[in-house]
């Protein structure tokens, strides 16, 4: 897991951790962590991946609000919000998509099945029969993650253990 701030994004020790996943051909998941600090912007931390680290970054979720306002995620694979709650993030709450974030969440959900499509028959193919399923989506963002083609893009904030639980979930899912 290669671990952004998402005030930062992409810093020093992020260039050596990426070239050492690099030289031993690591599949990552990117995690932008700090999403509830003052200054996250997780956009910003995407556009670096791909102009400085010259990943192809793929989100496959957005914040439900930013810094002191973050409640949750919209996983773009299941088209969901997930709302976490409690001391420790623990208690999860799964919910339709925020009614204000809709058209940005299907803009983003049509950017992840192009990114994904770009190197994956399967999912072109069910993109063009318009039969694509989560289950396709995760086994497509699998295949293309073992083959350093895509770095699937998570969030959250480890200190609020918001994200933390499906993070875990994405290396299950992802990675070898």
């Amino acid at each position: 897991i290669l671990v952004l701030c998402g005030v930062a994004g992409v810093q020093s020790q992020s260039f050596t951790v990426d070239r050492q996943m690099r030289r031993y051909n690591v599949p990552r998941i990117v995690f932008i962590n700090k999403l509830d600090r003052s200054g996250a912007n997780p956009f910003r931390a995407k556009d670096q991946l791909r102009e400085k680290l010259h990943l192809n970054p793929v989100f496959l979720q957005l914040p439900i609000g930013l810094e002191d306002k973050l409640e949750g995620l919209v996983d773009l694979i299941e088209m969901k919000g997930y709302y976490f709650s409690g001391p420790n993030g623990e208690e999860i709450a799964i919910k339709d998509v925020p009614a204000d974030m809709k058209a940005d969440a299907d803009k983003w959900h049509a950017d992840m099945l192009d990114a994904l499509s770009l190197h994956d028959d399967e999912l072109a193919e069910a993109m063009l029969e318009e039969k694509v399923t989560p289950d396709l989506i995760r086994a497509a963002i699998r295949r293309q993650t073992i083959a350093l083609k895509i770095a699937p893009v998570m969030m959250g904030s480890a200190y609020k253990n918001k994200g933390v639980q499906l993070l875990l979930d994405g290396v299950v899912s992802y990675l070898p």
